[in-house]
């Protein structure tokens, strides 16, 4: 009969039999259960931490909201209050290394944004808050919605062109395959 302490490891199945020789190195300790960062987490859960803050979200169709964050629910659907939309509009050529443009804020007040729709979000520093974003002046919204609506129209208009382009050469662009009845 083995005379076991507290303090040795717990025997292995098809290990050393009763009466065996003991492994000189010891049996090797049980594997540890990895623990993931707290950061990996990507639940809703995670908002918790960002309830009544002020934040900046932005949405799959390219819009840019500012408000502070009020409630939230399992499925990331969120309730901002105070929300500003704010709209970009550049002014410089697009080549230019460090662009020059106005911006507006459009007010909206209580916002629900559907937590599929969010695309990025991430806590403001209030002591920048005030703060135009570096190469951007404050403009009134009916100019710099004008601007911005522009530019979308000469992007779309040049993405149409690269698209026919790319159908001369047998290339499909996307969404545009055969419909199959």
């Amino acid at each position: 009969m083995d005379h076991l302490s507290i303090h040795d490891p717990p025997p292995h199945p098809g290990g050393p039999h009763p009466g065996g020789a003991m492994n000189a190195h010891g049996p090797p300790p049980p594997p540890q259960a990895q623990q993931l960062p707290p950061q990996m987490f990507t639940t809703a859960a995670q908002l918790l931490d960002l309830t009544d803050k002020k934040l900046l979200l932005v949405l799959r169709d390219g819009r840019k909201l500012i408000g502070i964050l009020r409630s939230w629910d399992q499925f990331a659907n969120l309730v901002l209050q105070s929300t500003v939309e704010r709209v970009f509009a550049t002014i410089s050529d697009p080549k230019d290394p460090h662009p020059r443009g106005v911006y507006a804020d459009k007010p909206h007040g209580i916002f629900l944004v559907r937590g599929e729709n969010v695309l990025l979000l991430g806590e403001i520093d209030l002591d920048k808050d005030d703060d135009p974003p570096v190469g951007y002046e404050k403009a009134e919204y009916a100019f710099v919605e004008k601007l911005a609506n522009e530019q979308k129209a000469a992007e779309k208009a040049k993405e149409t062109r690269r698209i026919k382009r790319l159908a001369t050469l047998g290339f499909e662009g996307e969404n545009l395959g055969e419909i199959l009845l």
